[in-house]
C-alpha cells in the first residue's frame, strides 16, 4: 500500500509538472509568434509602448493588490485538506471581499497616477488618458488573481491548465487583427480585452465551483488578516526584487553600455525562461498541496523531497542540453550579434541547478505563513546578487555576469537549506543528495567541455553527456512511477 501512495504522489508530481510545463511551453511558442506579427505590424516604437504600458500596469498590480492571489492559497489548501466545507465557503467570502477592495484601490490608483504615470513614463505627448483607459484592466487582474488562487487551493489543475491556454490562444486572436485594423491605437484595448478575458474564463470554473453569495458579507474582511500580511511580504521581496533587477541595468548601462544591457538580458531571459516552464508548476500544484500538510513535519520534508527529486529529473537533462546547445540556439532564437553572451549563459545556466535545489525549501517559509522571515530572506539574496553582479563584471565583465548568478544561486541554495533545517526540522532525502550529486556533476563535466575543448570532440562529448543524463532520468522516473506501463498502454492501443 505505501508503495502505491509514493507511485501515486511521484506520478502526480511528473503528471501536472509535465502538464504545466507544456503549457508554458504553449505559451512560450505562441508568444513567439504573436511578437513576430505584432513587430511587423507595429514595429519597434509600437512594442516599445506595449512594454512601457504593461510595466506599468504590473507595477499599479503589485504594489496594490496585496499578493492576494499567493497568499490566499495557503488557507484554502488547509481548508480543503480537513474537507472543512462550510469553512471554505466562508473564506472565498473572505478572498473574494479583499479581492474585490483590491481591485477598487487598483482601479483608483490607475485613475489618479494616470497624469504622473505619464510623466514619468513618456518624453513627448500626453498619454494621460491612455492610463486611465487602462484602469479596468488592473481591477479584472485583481479579481482574476483572487478566483485562481481559489481554484490552485481546490487543486482544480485541470481547470487552471483550459484557462492558461484559453488566454494564450486568445492574446493571438484578438491582438493581431486588432492591430492590423487600428496600428497603435489598438494597444489599450487589445489590453483591456486581455484582462476581461482571461477574468472571464477564471470566473467560469471558480463560480461553477463557489457560486457568488453576497450574504453574510458584511464584516469579513477583518477575518483575512493573516492572509494579507503574508501576501504584503510576498508583494514587498517582488518590488525589492524588480528594483534590484532596475540596480542591475543601470548600473550596466552605465559602466558598459546598451550593446552589453542587451547581450545581458538575452543571456538571463533565456536561461531563466526555459528553466521557468518546470518551475510553473511549483506555484500552481506544488505550493497548495504543501501548505495542506505545513504542520506536520514528516508530510512536509516527503512533499518537499518528491517535489525536488521530480523536478530535477527532468530539469537537469534540459539544462545540460542547454549548456551544449547554445552556440546553435542563440543565433537561432536572436542573431550572430547576440554571440558573445553565449559563454555567460553557459556558466549561467548552472545556477538553474541549485535553483531547483532551493525553491522547493524556499516555498516552507510561505507556507507557514512566516512572512517577515521570507521577507528578510528574500532581501538578503538580492543584496547578495546585486553585489555579486558588479563585482563580477568588474572582474571579468559579461563572462563575470554569468559566474556572479551562479555564485548568488549557490549561496541562496545554502542559506535557505540552513534556515529550514534549523527553523521546521528539514532534511534532505538521500535520495534527493544521491540524484543531484550525479546531475550536477553531468552538467558541470557539459560545462568543462564547453570552454576545453572545441569541434567534433565538443559536439561528441556535450551530446553524449546530455544522452547520459537523459537515460539517468528516465531510469529513476520509470522506477518511480508508472510512466513506462502508461506509455506502453498506449502503444498497445494505438496498434
Amino acid at each position: 500500500m505505501e508503495n502505491q501512495r509514493n507511485d501515486s504522489s511521484y506520478s502526480h508530481i511528473l503528471k501536472y509538472t509535465g502538464i504545466f510545463g507544456g503549457v508554458q511551453g504553449l505559451n512560450v511558442l505562441i508568444s513567439l509568434v504573436r511578437n513576430k506579427f505584432i513587430a511587423l505590424l507595429l514595429g519597434p516604437g509600437g512594442m516599445g509602448l506595449i512594454s512601457l504600458f504593461n510595466t506599468a500596469i504590473s507595477f499599479i498590480s503589485q504594489a496594490t493588490h496585496l499578493g492576494i492571489s499567493f497568499s490566499a492559497v495557503r488557507h484554502i489548501s488547509e481548508l480543503y485538506d480537513k474537507h472543512d466545507e462550510a469553512k471554505t465557503a466562508h473564506f472565498v467570502k473572505i478572498v473574494r471581499g479583499w479581492s474585490l477592495l483590491t481591485a477598487l484601490l487598483g482601479v483608483l490608483v490607475c485613475l489618479v497616477a494616470g497624469p504622473f504615470l505619464s510623466q514619468a513614463t513618456f518624453s513627448w505627448g500626453d498619454h494621460s488618458l491612455h492610463f486611465i483607459l487602462l484602469a479596468p484592466a488592473v481591477g479584472m487582474i485583481a479579481i482574476t488573481g483572487g478566483e485562481t488562487a481559489i481554484l490552485k487551493g481546490q487543486r482544480k489543475l485541470g481547470a487552471l491548465a483550459i484557462v492558461q491556454i484559453v488566454s494564450v490562444v486568445a492574446s493571438l486572436l484578438i491582438s493581431i487583427p486588432i492591430y492590423y485594423v487600428f496600428w497603435q491605437s489598438g494597444i489599450v484595448p487589445v489590453i483591456v480585452l486581455m484582462a476581461f478575458v482571461t477574468m472571464c474564463a477564471t470566473l467560469f470554473y471558480s463560480l461553477r465551483l463557489y457560486p457568488l453569495q453576497l450574504s453574510g458579507a458584511k464584516g469579513i474582511l477583518g477575518e483575512g488578516m493573516e492572509m494579507v500580511r503574508l501576501g504584503v511580504a510576498y508583494t514587498l521581496a517582488g518590488i525589492i526584487g524588480s528594483a534590484a533587477e532596475m540596480v542591475i541595468r543601470s548600473y550596466l548601462n552605465l559602466v558598459g553600455d546598451l550593446d552589453v544591457l542587451g547581450l545581458y538580458n538575452a543571456g538571463y531571459m533565456l536561461t531563466i525562461t526555459y528553466a521557468g516552464m518546470v518551475f510553473s508548476a511549483m506555484e500552481t500544484d506544488y505550493f497548495p498541496r504543501l501548505s495542506a500538510v505545513n504542520h506536520d513535519i514528516e508530510a512536509t520534508n516527503m512533499t518537499v523531497n518528491r517535489q525536488m527529486e521530480v523536478s530535477l529529473l527532468i530539469l537537469a537533462p534540459m539544462l545540460t542540453g542547454l549548456i551544449v546547445m547554445l552556440p546553435v540556439l542563440i543565433p537561432l532564437l536572436f542573431s550572430h550579434e547576440f554571440m558573445p553572451v553565449i559563454a555567460m549563459a553557459q556558466v549561467a545556466v548552472l545556477a538553474m541547478f541549485f535553483k531547483v535545489l532551493t525553491l522547493p525549501v524556499a516555498y516552507i517559509t510561505l507556507a507557514r505563513g512566516k512572512s517577515l522571515l521570507f521577507l528578510f530572506l528574500e532581501t538578503v539574496y538580492f543584496v547578495a546578487f546585486v553585489v555579486l553582479i558588479v563585482y563580477g563584471y568588474e572582474r571579468w565583465g559579461l563572462l563575470g555576469t554569468g559566474v556572479a548568478i551562479t555564485v548568488a544561486h549557490v549561496f541562496d541554495y545554502l542559506m535557505i537549506n540552513g534556515v529550514a533545517r534549523w527553523q521546521y526540522g528539514y532534511k534532505t532525502s538521500s535520495a534527493v543528495m544521491k540524484y543531484s550529486a550525479i546531475h550536477l556533476t553531468i552538467g558541470f563535466l557539459a560545462y568543462f567541455t564547453t570552454i576545453t575543448v572545441d569541434g567534433y570532440v565538443y559536439w561528441v562529448f556535450g551530446l553524449g553527456l546530455s544522452l547520459v543524463s537523459i537515460m539517468f532520468s528516465l531510469l529513476i522516473l520509470r522506477q518511480k512511477t508508472h510512466l513506462w506501463e502508461s506509455l506502453k498502454r498506449k502503444f498497445s492501443v494505438k496498434h
